[in-house]
C-alpha cells in the first residue's frame, strides 16, 4: 500500500540559515586563533573576520539576542561557514585584511579607493636622478612621501629643479647624451650628462636635495646664504644671483607645503567623521616637519557600523599594500589598537605608534583633519542629493521605471579608422565610477576604416558576451540600467539588433546626437520604436546627459591618442623574440634606424654591442622572412 503524497512531497527543503547553523559550526571548532568567512545560501561571502579564539569568538553569533540591527540581518542570512586557521592574532588580522580586499564582503567595511600614492625618488646613480615614484620600492634609491597627489609631487620637484637642479632624464638618455638639454639652458639641470659638473659636485646638490626633503632646510639656506654672501663678495656676481635664485625658489617650495608643524616630524593623520550612515576618513601626511597633503576616502560602513569599528578597518586596509609611518594620529579609538600597532610595527621592522591626541600641537592636526572630513562628508552627501535628483529627472524624461543605478555610456574615437578604439564610462548615484571604465581597441579586420556602426556593434558584443558568460544571473552589479550611445537613429539601431541576437532586450537605451548646427543644447534623443524628441535648454537632465556623453568623448580621445602614441614610438624590432627595450636601444644607436638593422648581414648583427650569434641569427631570420 502506497503512502498518500502531501503537497510539498518532493520539493527541496530551503537551506538552514541563521543561529542554528552556526551553533553547529561552535561544536566543531578549537580555540585556535584565525580568520572566519561567513556565506549565504548561494555561497557569496557574508562577512569576514578574524578571532584570536575562533570557538569563542563564533559563539557569540550562535546567541538569539544581543545584536545590532546590521549583525542580526547578516546572522539571519547565514548559510555556511568557513574558517582558516593562524599560528597568531596578527597573521590573523593580515589575513583578515587581504580577504576582505580581494572578497568585498557586504557586511565589512570597505576601503573603496585603495589607490597607491605617490613619493619622490632619488635614485641610486653615480649622478643620481630624481623623479616621481609610484607602486613599491622596488627600484633601488632614497625615497620621500608618500605625497598626497601627483599634483602635489609635480609641483615639488618643479621647484627643486630651481633650486637643486638635480637630472629627471632616464640612465639610458644620460647615458647617450653628448650635449646638455634644453633644462640645462634653463637652469633647471646642472648638465652632467655633458660634464657640466663633475659627481663631487653633483654629489653636494643630492645632499642638499635630500637634506630638504628630510626637513633640514634651515641649514641649507644658511650655506646657500653664506656662498652667496662670498660670491658678492670676491665679485663673481653672476654666481651670486644664481644662489640668490635658488634661495627664492628654496623659500617658495618651504610656502607651498602649507602647515608645517614643528612638533611631529613624520606621521600620518587619519580622522572620521560619520553622519547619516555614510563617512568620510580624512589622511594627511606629514613628513620631515612639513605637511604634504592630504586626501578623503568615503568607505562603504554597512548601517550600524560604530566609529572604532570603522576606523580599525580602515587602517587595516589603508595600510595593506603601504608602509606605514612612525606615529599615526587618530580622532578615535580603535577597536584593538594593541594588535593593529603589533601588526603595522611587523610589516614595518620598526615600531609604529597610534595615538589619539587629547591636547597640544598634535590634536590640533587632528582637529583640522577632522574638520576637513566634515566639510568633506557634507559636500558630498549635497552632490548626492543633487546626483539623485538628477538620476530621478532622467528616468522621467526617457520614461524609465525607476532612477538608474548604474549608467554606461559608449562612444568611439579614430583618425579615419586609424588606431580606431571604442569606449565605456560608467556613472551612478555616486557620479561617475572611474575604476570601472573601459577601453575597447577594435579588433575586427573586415571593417571599413571609419565605419562607426560596425565599432559600435563590436564594442557591445564584446562587452555583453563577456558580461553574458561572467554574471549571466546579474547578481555582480556590473549590469547596466540605462546604455547611453553618442550617435543618432543609426547607432540606436545597431546596437538594439546587436542585443536583441544576444537575447538581452530589457535594457533602456537611448542615443544622443547633436542637433542643428551641432550646437550644444540643442540635442536630439533618439529610442527604439518612438520618435525623436529634444528636451528645453535650461533643463539640468539635459546638461546632466552632456557631461556624460562629453566625459565619455573624453575618455575615448585619450585612449587613441594613447594608442597613437604608441604606435608612433613602435618599431619592427617589437616584433622579434629576445628582443626587449634594453637591446633595442642599443640595436638602433649602432645602426641608426630599424630599417638599417632590417638591412645589416648576419656579420654586421653579431658585431653590434649587447647582441650574441644566436639573437643576431633570429634578427637576421625575421627580416629575411619578413621580406
Amino acid at each position: 500500500m502506497s503512502t498518500p503524497s502531501t503537497p510539498d512531497a518532493g520539493k527541496e527543503a530551503p537551506p538552514r540559515t541563521g543561529h542554528e547553523v552556526i551553533a553547529d559550526y561552535v561544536k566543531r571548532l578549537d580555540n585556535s586563533p584565525g580568520v572566519y568567512r561567513m556565506l549565504d545560501a548561494k555561497g557569496r561571502v557574508l562577512y569576514v573576520g578574524k578571532a584570536k579564539n575562533l570557538k569563542k569568538r563564533v559563539a557569540n553569533y550562535a546567541k538569539p539576542t544581543g545584536h545590532s540591527a546590521r549583525i542580526a540581518r547578516m546572522i539571519s542570512q547565514t548559510a555556511s561557514m568557513m574558517f582558516l586557521t593562524t599560528r597568531s592574532e596578527t597573521e590573523a588580522l593580515l589575513l583578515e585584511q587581504n580577504l576582505i580586499k580581494q572578497l568585498k564582503p557586504h557586511f565589512n567595511v570597505l576601503l573603496r579607493d585603495d589607490k597607491s600614492f605617490p613619493n619622490i625618488l632619488v635614485t641610486d646613480h653615480p649622478f643620481p636622478q630624481i623623479r616621481k615614484h609610484r607602486g613599491a620600492r622596488r627600484d633601488k634609491g632614497h625615497y620621500y612621501g608618500p605625497f598626497a597627489s601627483a599634483d602635489a609631487v609635480n609641483r615639488t620637484l618643479n621647484q627643486l629643479q630651481r633650486v637643486f637642479q638635480l637630472r629627471n632624464c632616464s640612465d639610458a638618455t644620460f647615458e647617450s647624451r653628448t650635449r646638455p638639454c634644453l633644462l640645462y639652458q634653463i637652469k633647471r639641470c646642472a648638465g652632467p650628462c655633458a660634464g657640466r659638473i663633475d659627481e663631487a659636485g653633483y654629489r653636494a646638490l643630492v645632499r642638499d636635495a635630500e637634506a630638504f626633503l628630510s626637513g633640514r632646510t634651515t641649514r641649507i639656506q644658511e650655506e646657500l646664504a653664506a656662498q652667496m654672501q662670498a660670491a658678492s663678495e670676491a665679485l663673481e656676481f653672476e654666481r651670486a644671483a644664481a644662489l640668490r635664485d635658488r634661495i627664492q625658489a628654496l623659500t617658495q617650495v618651504q610656502a607651498s607645503q602649507g602647515i608645517n608643524p614643528r612638533g611631529v616630524g613624520e606621521a600620518d593623520v587619519i580622522a572620521l567623521h560619520m553622519e547619516g550612515g555614510q563617512a568620510c576618513v580624512q589622511v594627511f601626511f606629514i613628513r620631515a616637519h612639513q605637511n604634504w597633503g592630504n586626501s578623503d576616502f568615503y568607505p562603504r560602513t554597512g548601517a550600524g557600523a560604530g566609529e572604532s569599528e570603522v576606523l580599525q578597518a580602515f587602517v587595516g586596509q589603508f595600510y595593506d599594500q603601504k608602509p606605514p609611518p612612525r606615529l599615526i594620529l587618530l580622532s578615535h579609538p580603535l577597536e584593538d589598537p594593541e594588535l593593529m600597532a603589533q601588526m603595522l610595527s611587523e610589516k614595518a621592522g620598526r615600531k609604529v605608534e597610534l595615538a589619539v591626541p587629547l591636547r597640544g600641537e598634535k590634536a590640533e592636526l587632528v582637529a583640522n583633519a577632522a574638520r576637513n572630513a566634515r566639510e568633506s562628508l557634507g559636500r558630498r552627501m549635497s552632490e548626492s542629493a543633487t546626483q539623485r535628483r538628477l538620476l530621478e529627472g532622467l528616468a522621467e524624461a526617457f520614461g524609465l521605471d525607476a532612477p538608474p543605478r548604474r549608467i554606461e555610456v559608449y562612444d568611439n574615437s579614430h583618425i579615419q579608422g586609424a588606431h580606431a578604439v571604442g569606449a565605456m564610462i560608467v556613472a551612478g548615484p555616486e557620479g561617475f565610477i572611474k575604476g570601472q571604465y573601459r577601453k575597447f581597441n577594435i579588433r575586427s579586420e573586415k571593417l571599413t576604416p571609419g565605419d562607426d556602426f560596425g565599432m559600435m556593434k563590436e564594442v557591445l558584443t564584446r562587452r555583453f558576451s563577456r558580461l553574458l558568460k561572467e554574471d549571466p544571473k546579474r547578481e555582480s552589479g556590473q549590469w547596466p540600467d540605462l546604455l547611453v550611445i553618442d550617435g543618432g537613429a543609426g547607432q540606436v539601431s545597431a546596437v538594439h539588433e546587436i542585443l536583441q541576437q544576444l537575447g538581452v532586450d530589457d535594457i533602456a537605451m537611448v542615443g544622443v546626437a547633436k542637433g542643428v548646427d551641432r550646437d550644444a543644447g540643442k540635442e536630439e534623443f533618439h529610442r527604439v520604436g518612438a520618435r525623436p524628441f529634444a528636451l528645453k535648454r535650461n533643463d539640468p537632465v539635459l546638461y546632466f546627459v552632456q557631461r556624460l556623453r562629453d566625459e565619455a568623448h573624453r575618455f575615448a580621445i585619450g585612449s587613441h591618442r594613447q594608442k597613437r602614441a604608441r604606435a608612433i614610438g613602435a618599431t619592427p624590432l617589437d616584433d622579434i623574440p629576445g628582443v626587449g627595450a634594453t637591446r633595442k636601444r642599443a640595436l638602433l644607436q649602432h645602426f641608426g634606424s630599424a630599417k638599417a638593422v632590417s638591412r645589416a648581414s648576419l656579420d654586421d648583427l653579431k658585431a653590434a654591442p649587447g647582441i650574441s650569434a644566436r639573437l643576431a641569427e633570429t634578427i637576421h631570420a625575421h627580416f629575411h622572412e619578413q621580406g
